[in-house]
């Protein structure tokens, strides 16, 4: 029997709407994950989102969808061009750009292999229609792939139990994969390169106490809160460290060697 190519832990990497809407031009950001993904021993799992490219798309077709406490309400009239997107023209431009560049890709939904378990969110005061949240999960399905090679490319389109597409915060699919591969990390690229001291270099590491002390003095402020704050959640959420990091930087992808890295608290408990 053929042993297994990987059998360390990999990374979860997740991308935004914005690079992909970007592609074009940030092909090099492209050829540092297909990198990272070599170099790292356990590979890597990229998820990624879409947001931007779904607002086009409704608009395009005339179809409103409200955001509620910044939750899009997606109603069964949206749900098609919502999938149409994220599981469709997005993710198989994604797949193309990496398998151009020489990468070796298979394209999943969440719900492919029983990677993730999804259903309706409860989790709201109002009804957010066919928004899913994930309840668990099997990993078998990515580390198998990743084993022989490959690098799984996830969408954020779940089933619910009675096979109805379910839209899916790519940042919460990001941290129930991390969970159910037993990542060694989540890195989340953004457009930043990570958190910066007063003197504006690179903090390497902060958990939750370091993070309050720096928002209470200022040094974390603006639109970095919310990003600083995402990570901790993606963390704590995965189970594991989470890195903020900027994909602007390929070869600093390609090491793993860039960003803040944000640590989980250690009694978090699992994912049910």
């Amino acid at each position: 029997m053929t042993q297994p190519l990987r059998t360390a832990s990999p990374l979860v990497v997740k991308i935004g709407g914005a690079l992909l809407e970007q592609a074009d031009r940030h092909a090099e950001a492209f050829a540092g994950l297909i990198a990272l993904h070599r170099a790292h021993p356990g590979g890597i799992v990229l998820v990624h989102g879409g947001g931007a490219q779904v607002d086009a798309q409704l608009k395009l077709v005339g179809i409103e969808t409200p955001r509620i406490e910044g939750i899009r309400v997606t109603t069964r009239e949206a749900i098609d061009q919502v999938v149409a997107v994220l599981a469709g023209s997005a993710h198989v431009r994604l797949l193309g750009i990496l398998a151009a560049q020489g990468a070796r890709v298979v394209g999943l939904t969440l719900s492919d292999g029983g990677l993730c378990e999804c259903r309706h969110t409860t989790r709201y005061a109002f009804d957010a229609g066919e928004v899913g949240e994930i309840t668990g999960g099997d990993g078998t399905v990515a580390r198998t792939l990743l084993a022989a090679g490959f690098m799984p490319v996830v969408n954020s389109i779940g089933l619910s139990a009675k096979g109805e597409p379910l839209n899916v915060n790519a940042d919460e699919a990001a941290c129930a994969i991390a969970r159910v591969v037993g990542a060694a990390g989540i890195v989340l690229l953004t457009d930043v390169p990570g958190v910066l001291d007063q003197t504006k270099a690179l903090i390497a590491e902060l958990d939750a106490a370091r993070i309050d002390e720096l928002i209470a003095d200022g040094t974390i402020s603006g639109g970095m809160i919310p990003k600083v704050r995402n990570a901790l959640d993606a963390a704590n959420q995965a189970g594991c460290p989470a890195t903020i990091a900027s994909w602007r930087d390929p070869a600093a992808i390609a090491t793993g060697s860039t960003g803040t890295r944000v640590l989980a608290r250690t009694n978090e408990p699992a994912l049910a």
